[in-house]
């Protein structure tokens, strides 16, 4: 059995931040991983989602050619290029990630599925058709191989999941990875499920022509929202031709005749040519054998940590969506930050993050801290400005005026609480208010800041000037 100081559990998005504090010290680093090396965001999520988005709005901007003064006809959509496009930068990603740790001196890549026999000694099946179970350092091996690990940072995520409805398991349904692999364009796509997820394929594939509709369980789509941000999300994709369905229950799924599929819903039959699951995640804790390790999870699977990322075994992180603590790649990121502040003798926590997302719809969301309705429930004496896209110049120079920015101020200090910005730049100017917040400037000075002008970001400091008190649960 070989022992390694370092030893990384999955090739998510913690593995980068890791790498790059660990190699520098020159000591001995196993990198586990059965699957595509990058994880889900490489492979299934940012990268070639963000990828589609952009070719997405590429094609949506050329159909508004008249409005900026130019004519466009004619448009032909690629499909096949687009996703040579998306594969080509993934697949970039995910080599260059390999390559790396491949040449590294002191990085062995095992090529398999990591399993604890033990509090610090992990068994690595070889993945299936894998050349070796050891790629780099150390010269492969064909069977089943132990290692121990001094520390050891479990780094696995999470995978899709499927809701338990009936037939669902007799259709050929796609996730999220199943649909950005096939290669014909859908005809006519139903989304199960309203959050981010189905928000941003909504769009993109409605933009590509197919025909969409987004089937969402509760009142209304991404629910975790405040009612104002849902509501102008529901606008901009239904103003785009998606067909939303909300409150509406799915109690079977079969195939069709046409060889395409069929929901059956209290609102009725919806048939589609594919269906697309986007209904929650799963936490990959499963098959670590966690029970041979003093390495807690929760009912739903997620391994509980304390404020360091570190779990109820000696030695042992855990790092990412795996961890329930956040299901972005960023966070992530800042979860490996913590674990290495946490070894090197740092006071970093989790508990001291301000939440923060972006949703990547056109024109997209931004939004960090509290939601309107989190601020009242958790007693806050709250005050609320909102400015439209409208009434901002730089918006209507671009055309671009769909949506709003609210900010959220706590009356007693003067900080600010929350912050939503959806509209153009909203996914950066959200991190605006991150540093804001997380750097605890007054209000107060924040006003008094000037900023470039024409441009989106300049108008923030003015919105507080329509700060009012909120007198209800959410007055939208």
């Amino acid at each position: 059995m070989t022992s390694y100081d370092y030893v990384i559990v999955g090739t998510g998005q913690a593995l980068g931040t890791l790498l790059g504090k660990l190699i520098p010290t020159g000591k001995s680093i196993a990198v586990i991983e059965g699957g595509r090396v990058g994880g889900s965001c490489v492979n299934y999520g940012c990268t070639p989602t963000k990828t589609l988005v952009a070719s997405a709005r590429a094609i949506h901007m050329a159909r508004r050619g008249e409005e900026f003064g130019f004519r466009t006809s004619g448009i032909e959509i690629d499909y096949a290029r687009i996703r040579e496009r998306m594969n080509g930068i993934r697949n970039g990603s995910t080599t260059g990630l390999s390559r790396w740790m491949e040449s590294t001196k002191n990085v062995t890549l095992f090529r398999g599925w990591g399993r604890f026999a033990s509090g610090r000694v992990i068994e690595v099946e070889p993945e299936e058709g894998a050349p070796g179970a050891g790629v780099g350092a150390a010269a492969g091996v064909g069977a089943a191989t132990r290692i121990q690990g001094e520390t050891i940072f479990i780094n696995t995520g999470t995978r899709p999941s499927a809701p338990p409805i009936e037939g669902l398991d007799t259709v050929p349904w796609l996730d999220s990875a199943g649909l950005l692999d096939l290669e014909e364009l859908p005809q006519r796509l139903v989304i199960l499920g309203g959050g981010y997820i189905g928000a941003e394929f909504s769009q993109i594939y409605r933009r590509f022509g197919s025909e969409v509709t987004l089937v969402q369980r509760s009142e209304r789509i991404m629910p975790q929202e405040d009612e104002d941000v849902s509501a102008a999300l529901h606008d901009i994709l239904a103003g785009e031709g998606v067909t939303i369905l909300t409150g509406t229950e799915t109690s079977r799924v079969a195939a069709t005749d046409t060889g395409g599929i069929a929901l059956d819903t209290n609102h009725g039959r919806i048939e589609g040519t594919h269906l697309l699951v986007a209904a929650g995640r799963t936490p990959n804790s499963d098959r670590l054998s966690l029970e041979n390790t003093a390495v807690g999870a929760n009912a739903r699977g997620f391994i509980q940590i304390d404020d360091h990322c570190r779990t109820g075994e000696p030695g042992v992180f855990a790092l990412g969506d795996v961890n329930g603590e956040g299901a972005f790649t960023h966070t992530a990121v800042n979860d490996a930050e913590i674990a290495l502040d946490c070894l090197f003798g740092g006071t970093r926590t989790v508990s001291l993050r301000n939440p923060i997302y972006a949703l990547f719809t056109d024109p997209p969301l931004g939004r960090v801290g509290l939601t309107e309705r989190e601020a009242l429930a958790a007693g806050h004496r709250v005050l609320k400005a909102t400015r439209p896209m409208g009434k901002i110049s730089r918006a209507k120079e671009m055309s671009e005026t769909q949506g709003f920015a609210k900010l959220l101020v706590d009356a007693e200090t003067d900080l600010i609480l929350g912050a939503s910005v959806l509209g153009p730049g909203g996914d950066e100017i959200i991190n605006m208010f991150a540093a804001i917040m997380h750097s605890g400037v007054a209000c107060r000075n924040y006003r008094q800041v000037v900023l470039v002008h024409p441009t989106v970001s300049e108008l923030m400091p003015f919105v507080l000037d329509g700060l009012k008190e909120v007198d209800g649960p959410e007055s939208g």
